[in-house]
């Protein structure tokens, strides 16, 4: 009996044994030690953009987010895609909204609401099938010499000191906004803003300007009038330095908010955590000032006798229109959604650190829009529109409607053997190991607000434009030799704080991200360093290879370029439009034409799609003739059907499908024929179809 209760209990324990063996296997979070080519740390959208070109050409990868949102601020609100100059974008962060676009019946979609932007990463992580771990920060680095050998990892949600997982892998890619594995791989880098002096600029520093400023006149007091009654909140106490000084401030950060006036909708403002109405006091006096009539945003400039440009703002909010009733309201004027000052600590801050700054950004944003909806400080038209206005519950319905992401404009930046500056944006200096383009203005938001001469001024907004698409060093996101060799850094790049402040945009951080994974692959496959990679081979890898996937790259034809463009007449060139420039015609009984003649690499069926700009004194109608090697078909297309199809900005259009043959054997002719208005040549896409291979 006894023997038969021991065989009993021993097969207990040996099913159970087996169970807990079976969980085991099948969750891969209870992993000791993961084992990959490369490793991802970031799941923003430069991280996914890197982890699916690292799968896609064969090697294994592991994405490690220290929290749960994945995509970025790409997901997280920023649905109004800051580019400056679509030419700068290639890749697959070109395709991710093309990707976009199909969700709208559209070519290409550059605003969206941010379930479809997460839907189009979901689409693919499934493609890849994506390893993908979340809940996992970086505890430590270890380093062999140059090389990181593995790192350490705790859980985010239990946090106790532990270490949960390590990961070995050939090569890291650091895609945090913070770029902590980068700091902890014993990296160079900056925080805050270089004296101008530092690298020959101008627009670094302290600067003290007017856009986003506070009119003369704000009092800074509790008490207006009174300096002994302390400073209302929000305002620091700092005096201003020299013009062009450096410090170790930095841009405020913000949430960029998806809201909505669908009643069907929306979500109420209610009043948040920790909500203070002392906070936005400061904001009640700039209303009366400023006479809101709206929360819309208004900027005028006026000219002053001598010359000057005078900035006056007002409106809180830049609302910009995204699809199905959905806007990306983002931060205007003196007092906004940015929260000036509360994030010094946040770059080289502790988690908990950040968490406490997180949770402050998020209940001053709240509490912002709860004040001007709810406060009777604010005029009663201003707070009935604000109650017009709500979360969706459409969106982040995890966080009832909130962004899920903070807007971390700049933490790190790493310093490696090249940093980009003004004079690159500027194109004073030009890299040839480029990896990447940039073209939106040096942009920071204000990065403190104090007392100047008894008024409350913002410092530290600067807005300048560049000279056109600029090239980005591949210099830029790898780190010195001597400090590491089997790392990438595509975001927090080797930049100063105000060239930063162009290169910062999710579309150029994807660029860099497929930039950094396909130089990984070609480091591993080289038994190398990052450092010595053939970048004229990546270049061209690049080039050839713009999805990751063999899929044959579309034929571009710029204006610009020097071959396969044959003009007659008398074509203006102008700045804008895609790339560098555009040709304008006005009309005229001269006939003036531009042909774009491709070359074509394989027989097969190709769609065309023309560029059309934005132009208010555009001609009623332009005349394209498109010859597919044994006939010419014309094509009349009108102002009003851009209008139709919804063209709010410059957009591609269709001129149809073709059938084309090898070799320079087509064209596309467009003229100024019966034109009454301005004629536009500018860039021509030849898209391969799904039959061409």
């Amino acid at each position: 009996m006894d023997k038969y209760i021991d065989l009993l209990i021993m097969k207990k324990i040996i099913f159970i044994i087996c169970v807990l063996f079976l969980v085991s296997c099948n969750s891969k979070d209870k992993e000791a030690v993961i084992e990959v080519d490369i490793c991802v740390y970031g799941g923003s959208s430069a991280g996914i953009i890197a982890a699916y070109t690292a799968k896609m050409q064969g090697k294994s990868v592991v994405i490690i987010e220290p929290g749960t949102h994945l995509g970025g601020l790409t997901t997280g609100g920023l649905g109004a895609t800051d580019i400056g100059n679509k030419y700068a974008i290639t890749g697959l962060a070109k395709d991710f909204y093309r990707r976009v676009g199909q969700y709208y019946d559209k070519f290409e979609q550059w605003t969206f609401e941010p379930h479809v932007a997460s839907q189009v990463y979901d689409d693919l992580i499934a493609k890849a099938d994506l390893d993908i771990r979340t809940n996992r920060r970086l505890v430590d680095v270890n380093k062999e010499g140059e090389w990181i050998r593995e790192i350490t990892l705790e859980d985010a949600e239990n946090p106790n000191g532990s270490i949960v997982q390590r990961v070995k892998a050939k090569m890291f890619i650091d895609c945090t906004y913070e770029g902590d594995l980068m700091a902890k791989a014993g990296v160079s880098y900056a925080v805050g803003r270089e004296a101008n002096e530092q690298y020959g600029e101008t627009f670094n520093g302290v600067q003290l300007l007017e856009i986003h400023q506070f009119n003369d006149g704000i009092d800074p007091y509790v008490v207006p009038g009174d300096p002994n009654s302390g400073l209302l909140w929000g305002i620091s106490s700092d005096t201003l330095a020299p013009h062009g000084s450096g410090d170790k401030k930095i841009q405020a950060y913000n949430f960029r908010l998806a809201l909505t006036q669908d009643k069907d909708k929306l979500i109420p403002f209610s009043r948040p955590d920790n909500y203070n109405p002392d906070h936005y006091e400061l904001l009640s006096r700039v209303i009366e000032d400023e006479k809101w009539t709206t929360i819309h945003s208004n900027l005028r400039r006026d000219t002053l006798e001598n010359g000057e440009i005078n900035y006056r703002h007002s409106g809180g909010f830049l609302i910009k229109d995204m699809p199905n009733g959905i806007t990306d309201f983002n931060n205007f004027g003196a007092f906004s959604t940015d929260m000036i000052g509360a994030n010094y600590d946040y770059p080289e801050g502790d988690y908990e650190k950040r968490k406490e700054i997180w949770k402050a950004h998020e209940d001053y944003t709240k509490g912002l829009l709860y004040f001007l909806s709810h406060d009777e400080r604010v005029p009663e038209h201003i707070r009935n529109e604000m109650r017009t206005w709500g979360y969706s519950k459409n969106e982040f319905k995890d966080h009832n409607g909130f962004s899920s992401q903070l807007y971390i404009r700049e933490a790190r930046r790493m310093i490696g053997e090249l940093v980009m500056t003004q004079k690159h944006c500027e194109l004073e200096e030009v890299v040839e190991d480029y990896v990447g383009m940039a073209a939106y203005g040096m942009d920071s938001h204000n990065c403190q607000r104090i007392v100047v001469n008894d008024m409350v001024k913002n410092e530290g907004d600067v807005q300048k434009p560049v000279a056109g698409p600029y090239p980005i060093s591949y210099r830029a996101i790898t780190p010195k030799a001597e400090e590491c060799k089997n790392l990438l850094v595509p975001v927090c790049v080797s930049a100063s704080h105000i060239a930063f402040g162009s290169i910062r945009m999710e579309p150029v951080f994807m660029v860099l991200g497929q930039s950094a994974a396909t130089a990984a692959v070609f480091a591993i496959d080289g038994n190398m360093a990052v450092q010595d990679v053939d970048v004229s081979a990546l270049q061209e890898e690049l080039r050839n290879n713009p999805l990751a996937d063999g899929t044959r790259p579309d034929i571009l034809l710029d204006n610009d370029d020097a071959e396969g463009i044959t003009l007659t007449g008398d074509w203006e060139k102008f700045r804008g439009g895609y790339g560098p420039n555009q040709l304008l015609a006005k009309p005229s009984d001269e006939i003036i034409s531009a042909q774009f003649t491709p070359e074509i690499p394989e027989d097969g069926e190709y769609e065309i799609f023309v560029f059309m700009t934005k132009n208010a004194r555009r001609t009623s109608e332009t005349e394209y003739t498109v010859f597919d090697g044994a006939d010419k078909n014309e094509l009349v297309f009108e102002t009003k059907s851009i209008k139709e199809l919804g063209l709010s900005s410059s957009e591609w259009v269709s001129l149809g499908t073709y059938e084309l043959q090898k070799g320079q054997t087509s064209y596309v002719e467009v003229s100024n024929r019966n034109a009454d208005g301005i004629v536009t040549a500018d860039a021509i896409i030849w898209k391969p179809l799904a039959t061409n291979k």
